[in-house]
């Protein structure tokens, strides 16, 4: 097992310029990170061959594996042609995760931001042959190069752990698994130690992330919050912080043999560097206390 940190933990200094990319890997070593997920938001790679390369040799130098590259998608589209395009445009970054030396990568399957008629299952089943046209197209790219390509339970639609087995399922490739995110679950309402439990099986690489959770009718104020598909609120916490049972979830994960990479994903409102490096440190501790 290997505890590591995605970039988007720490997106607010790299939006503000008081961090690079390069300073993030620095930062994940210095703070006894392993790996680093790199999600391109804050910065970009695609366009940027020479940052790309930097990537690779920091990552080098510090000892920090590459461990996921996550980018969006959304093979959901209205004529032929914008399938076509988005295929192309997503096998490009199939490519930069080569060129990085990465064997790993998620991408979504339809757009994140959804309204709520988008959410609903007879939408989902509507335009899962469209979901899962592109991911064995994808999946079948990638298998040249040895990478394994992903689904996360993320983006609503395709966010109960029901969701992501029927892509799965449907797309039947060796190389298309699931980066399994413990704390997604509860933005579509399924209650996470379950989610975890059904999609454990399918997952290559799983992400470490916590939330405050608060019913319907009990609105929490200003901040960082957000509703869930049935109006429920969330807002990001620190890992080993929120209203996920990260104790009995760690014990799960152990008990299974997971022996891969733990992502911290960090979304919350306190300063993030802090918050990653309580978030890495707690992690460890409820690892080894499982």
């Amino acid at each position: 097992m290997k505890i590591g940190l995605s970039t988007y933990s720490l997106l607010g200094a790299l939006k503000t310029g008081e961090m690079t990319v390069l300073d993030v890997i620095q930062w994940i070593s210095d703070h006894g990170g392993e790996h680093m997920e790199i999600v391109p938001y804050g910065f970009t790679l695609i366009d940027k061959p020479e940052l790309a390369a930097a990537v690779r040799e920091k990552a080098k130098e510090t000892g920090i594996e590459l461990s996921n590259y996550s980018m969006p998608a959304d093979f959901v589209q209205e004529t032929e042609e914008a399938f076509e395009a988005e295929i192309e445009r997503v096998k490009q970054h199939v490519d930069l995760v080569k060129s990085l030396g990465m064997t790993h990568m998620r991408h979504d399957v339809t757009a994140f931001t959804l309204p709520p008629e988008k959410m609903t299952l007879q939408w989902f089943e509507a335009n899962l042959h469209a979901m899962v046209r592109g991911s064995r197209i994808i999946a079948d790219y990638a298998s040249q190069y040895g990478i394994t390509t992903t689904i996360e339970n993320h983006g609503f639609s395709v966010q109960a752990s029901d969701r992501v087995q029927r892509v799965l399922t449907e797309v039947n490739r060796p190389n298309f698994k699931t980066t399994l995110d413990i704390g997604n679950f509860m933005c579509v309402d399924e209650q996470p130690l379950i989610g975890v439990r059904k999609n454990l099986p399918y997952a290559s690489l799983i992400h470490v992330k916590d939330f405050y959770f608060r019913p319907y009718d009990e609105h929490p104020g200003e901040g960082a919050w957000f509703t869930t598909a049935n109006g429920n609120y969330l807002r990001g916490a620190i890992v080993g912080q929120g209203d996920i049972d990260m104790r009995r979830i760690m014990k799960l994960i152990k008990d299974s043999g997971y022996n891969g990479y733990l992502t911290i994903e960090f979304e919350g409102m306190e300063e993030c560097r802090e918050a990653s490096k309580i978030a890495m440190d707690n992690t460890r501790r409820l690892w080894q206390e499982a």
